[in-house]
């Protein structure tokens, strides 16, 4: 009985889980961030590449 409490007290994989989802949630946004930037600044490039081939 007395190492059930314990197990149910025990708090430390409570906070890897929590800190697991902040992680992952920063992470989202990072690659959600370059993702859109780098799609923009891949467009524009070769906007400006075929524009002044075609000049």
């Amino acid at each position: 009985m007395t190492l059930l409490r314990s197990f149910l007290a025990d708090e430390n994989g409570a906070t890897a889980i929590e800190y697991c989802l902040i992680a992952t949630g920063i992470a989202l946004a990072i690659v959600t961030i370059v993702n859109n930037v780098g799609t923009a600044l891949l467009n524009n490039k070769f906007n400006s590449v075929d524009v002044a081939t075609k000049q």
